[in-house]
């Protein structure tokens, strides 16, 4: 029998029900989060390996982003439809399925079309992992648990430099997808513990125009973006012009759409449509950040592949010990100031990291900006989420964590297809130290200005009171008059 979210206990954070919602939740969005920067560190031995070029590297990256990016939305509303903890364990099921084709590629070409699928995957299961969280706890214990699962999810981006340099080191660069298999086994074996969730107001057909142009506006520019300098053809012309189209199509088809996959209503929320502004800057930096970081330091300072994934560690660190106080800052004194101040913290991380040059130690030279960086984006991770959730109905979870996850990856997306060839890094000139060296530093000030301006946008944009809860409804009444009690109000947007 379907249930509606309404119908789901509200669970108390500290409650061991809840605990194995976050578990879950955690492990399987995590899993997705750490292969989009476990892959990173094992580039340039995957590159040699399968004598694939700069361009042919950055689709391994942004194919995966790529169909996350694009179909986010329709596995938030297929799971505000049909069960949030159903379409979470298909794609999960997807994904490990991807993983295993990716790490027996014989080719780039497969390699890549293995990426692809396991975005799909990536977009059924990462909306759902938030919105079972949404769904499941009472309001007040709601931001902590957001704050938890950002954390955490968190962890497990900056932990993957590291698992991956590991993993390159001591067996292959394939063995980076074989770790996605454990993984998705226990997700499958225990998301029973996870109770089912949905929209009761989901109903007509699927927007699947939207999805479809979405997923061509985005493919179409990205290929524009990344082949364009290899030499502009009458390919790479028209591509761009297709996915330029596409998009403004998909904004038309929302717009007139009964069911639309993005609901443009959302976006009349003060708080969601700054929140999300917010994501998109200072996740293009994060994405620049995470994208060349590792790749410098094997090739132009000559790291091993784990001395280069360990270089990041203070990062898993910090956001391990730090990002469940954060989410519990922001609720006390409003996300405004964290949103502010993260990101400015960031963009110092970023300036530090422009010093940076071969011959340097690590402790001198990398692990200040680290640090600093570190300690921007925990200040980040957790309020900017629970922001953006705070400005949506709760009925529309998935689609609101949907929107959210997309935006972030459009923006990391857009980062590893633009910033190489703002900086120079391109065709074989990857695999150049001084190219490499030259290009990196450039790319930092770049990411800093993107975090810098994430910063002012959220000084402006966002109000201090954005995560303060609702009063709960109450399941009793008591009244003086005869007859039943009053019906329950219903739960309205949150306004700002």
């Amino acid at each position: 029998m379907a249930e509606a979210s309404a119908s789901i206990p509200q669970l108390a954070f500290r409650s061991a029900a809840g605990r194995w919602v976050l578990a879950i939740a955690v492990l399987g969005s995590g899993m997705a989060f750490l292969d989009g920067t476990v892959v990173n560190v094992a580039l340039p031995d995957m590159g040699r390996d399968l004598h694939a070029e700069t361009s042919a590297l950055q689709w391994v990256l942004t194919g995966y982003q790529l169909t996350l990016a694009s179909f986010i939305l329709l596995g938030g509303s297929l799971g505000d439809r049909y069960g949030r903890r159903r379409i979470f364990v298909i794609g999960t099921i997807a994904f490990v399925a991807a993983s295993l084709l990716c790490a027996v590629a014989p080719t780039v070409e497969t390699l890549i079309g293995a990426r692809l699928i396991q975005g799909v995957g990536g977009a059924l299961l990462t909306p759902g992992s938030l919105a079972m969280i949404e769904a499941s706890f009472r309001a007040r214990d709601r931001p902590r648990a957001i704050g938890a699962w950002s954390g955490l999810t968190g962890v497990s981006t900056a932990i993957g430099p590291l698992v991956g340099g590991y993993l390159v080191d001591a067996v292959s660069w394939r063995a980076v997808f074989l770790l996605n298999l454990p993984l998705g086994a226990i997700v499958v074996a225990f998301a029973h513990h996870v109770p089912e969730s949905r929209d009761p107001n989901a109903h007509g057909h699927l927007d699947f125009r939207g999805a479809t142009l979405g997923a061509l506006g985005l493919a179409g520019t990205t290929f524009a973006l990344i082949e364009g300098p290899n030499g502009v053809s009458a390919g790479v012309i028209a591509a761009g012009v297709l996915g330029l189209a596409a998009l403004v199509g998909f904004v038309l088809v929302e717009r007139s759409s009964a069911n639309p996959m993005m609901p443009l209503d959302l976006f009349r929320s003060r708080t969601f449509s700054a929140a999300n502004a917010v994501t998109f800057v200072v996740y293009g930096a994060i994405g620049t950040f995470f994208f060349l970081m590792v790749s410098f330091l094997q090739i132009s300072l000559g790291y091993s592949p784990i001395a280069a994934g360990a270089s990041t560690l203070p990062v898993t660190v910090i956001m391990l010990v730090l990002s469940a106080r954060s989410g519990g800052l922001a609720q006390r004194i409003g996300p405004r100031i964290p949103l502010t101040v993260g990101p400015i913290i960031i963009a110092v991380g970023l300036l530090l990291l422009t010093g940076v040059e071969p011959g340097d130690s690590y402790l001198s030279a990398v692990f200040p900006g680290v640090v600093v960086f570190g300690a921007g984006l925990v200040l980040v991770a957790s309020p900017i989420t629970a922001t953006a959730l705070a400005g949506a109905d709760e009925s529309h979870a998935g689609i609101a964590s949907g929107v959210n996850n997309a935006i972030a990856r459009v923006a990391q997306l857009l980062a590893v297809a633009v910033v190489p060839v703002l900086v120079g890094i391109t065709g074989d000139g990857f695999y150049v130290p001084a190219t490499m060296t030259h290009g990196f530093h450039l790319a930092m000030i770049i990411a800093a200005a993107l975090s810098v301006l994430g910063g002012v946008l959220a000084w402006f944009t966002i109000r201090s009171d954005a995560l303060r809860p609702e009063p709960e409804r109450q399941d009793q009444y008591s009244c003086p008059l005869a007859g039943p009690p009053p019906p329950a109000p219903r739960a309205e947007p949150a306004r700002t």
